[in-house]
């Protein structure tokens, strides 16, 4: 057994399970809610604008995947490069990739890495990149997903010697409250409320909680409009989510984006053109509309939903591969 592990009491060694090392875990996922409180039953961690990702290091042999299953070493050589020196052969943990724009993640800036699938061009690459992890799933032959999360932070705080581009997550206790209004003039998405005592459970759960100082999610593009004026690519997306099998339409965003992203992303959507509308509830399409396969998925962030289900001051942040189409439902608040 390893020797942290040795150092837990009775009681927390009885929730190890001995288990051969899985290859894939299906990371535990939070829930977005409006209240906002503060309670010595949870911790309270920094919400990353990022990649989620889930590392697997076994004999050595370092695995970085997204949240979909999808492998990120050629991405992220230089963090393959930085597990691969970590003394400890045999561990599963729960991170988040980012890229900053001064003190503040920005999803928009790790766009420039998250499209790059070639290690040579990766490394060549001037946009820098740091993983936080936060959660300690596996260690050394057991599960220690049955572990309040406390005890699952000490162990991996004390496991890995955390040096650049490896950073531990720290947190703080109680004070929630005082915490998202800090994130929030700091410029951050927000932060996340976590039961200290919970276990990590593949799953979304109400054991996390997301505290969002700007509304944003993922979107599902269905169509585009033409350019209009000395503009590239396209005008605007056309966006949506689904219920159940149903695609319903959410509005269009256009802003936040660049000519660099106009012409690519205008490439994608001509090839995916098509004559039938994606949506359920917007069967022909407007003037200078076109629609597509409902295939790419994109972060917006935006103000709020109107009543009729539109999107308020919709911005373009970047695409996203590591959550399927068909996933993409609108987000709801708990209260």
């Amino acid at each position: 057994m390893h020797p942290l592990l040795e150092k837990l009491g009775d009681d927390r060694q009885d929730k190890l399970v001995s288990r051969k090392q899985p290859g894939w875990m299906v990371p535990m996922l939070a829930t977005l809610t409006g209240r906002r409180f503060s309670d010595g039953d949870w911790i309270f961690e920094r919400k990353f604008d990022g990649e989620r990702c889930l590392v697997f290091c076994e004999d050595k042999e370092v695995r970085l995947m997204s949240r979909n299953t999808k492998r990120l070493n050629d991405t992220y050589p230089e963090l393959v490069d930085s597990f691969g020196k970590v003394d400890e052969k045999n561990f599963i943990a729960d991170g988040e990739i980012v890229a900053f724009e001064g003190d503040v993640t920005s999803f928009s800036r790790l766009q420039e890495r998250m499209q790059i699938r070639d290690r040579s061009k990766a490394r060549r690459c001037d946009v820098s990149v740091y993983v936080y992890l936060f959660d300690l799933m596996y260690l050394d032959g057991f599960d220690l997903c049955a572990l309040e999360l406390r005890t699952r932070k000490w162990i991996l705080k004390n496991l890995i010697s955390f040096e650049d581009p490896l950073r531990y997550t720290i947190h703080r206790n109680e004070n929630g409250v005082e915490y998202y209004r800090e994130a929030c003039r700091k410029g951050w998405e927000g932060i996340i409320a976590k039961r200290a005592s919970g276990r990590y459970l593949h799953k979304r759960s109400t054991d996390w909680l997301k505290f969002k100082c700007v509304n944003r999610q993922e979107f599902v593009i269905g169509g585009y409009t033409e350019p209009g004026g000395s503009r590239i690519g396209f005008g605007a997306l056309l966006l949506g989510y689904h219920e159940g099998d149903r695609l319903i339409y959410a509005g269009k965003v256009g802003t936040g984006f660049d000519d660099e992203t106009l012409e690519d992303l205008g490439d994608r959507l001509s090839s995916r053109e098509r004559r039938t509308s994606p949506f359920a509830d917007k069967e022909r399409p407007g003037k200078g509309e076109h629609y597509v396969t409902p295939e790419l998925v994109c972060e917006v962030a935006f103000t709020e939903w109107t009543e009729e289900g539109r999107l308020r001051h919709p911005r373009y942040l970047g695409l996203r591969d590591d959550k399927p189409a068909e996933d993409v439902v609108r987000e709801r608040t708990r209260t």
